[in-house]
């Protein structure tokens, strides 16, 4: 039979408060830090919403349209690295 002061020091760390246990912490401590993420994802939702797509963005998309038809020299470059990257590499000039 155990002494009197060991069966009293292993009554003492089984009632010892649930707050005392790292482990319970450790398992707390996920859902905290998630919820604690969802309300700042949530305040910077509401501080700061997107942009709201002007009301004519079709015609804004059919004037650049018109814009680069106008000048394709500034597009030379560009059309220029497409096409060389869409040959093959038996056709390239060496």
């Amino acid at each position: 039979m155990p002494s009197p002061s060991v069966a009293a020091s292993s009554v003492a760390v089984s009632s010892a408060p649930w707050w005392k246990f790292g482990h319970v912490w450790l398992v707390i401590s996920g859902p905290a830090i998630v919820v604690v993420a969802g309300f700042a994802t949530l305040w910077l939702a509401i501080a700061r919403p997107d942009p709201v797509v002007a009301e004519d963005y079709y015609r804004q998309g059919i004037e650049i349209n018109k814009t680069l038809e106008d000048n394709p020299s500034s597009l030379a470059p560009a059309m220029k690295a497409r096409n060389h990257a869409a040959t093959p590499e038996q056709d390239r000039p060496r």
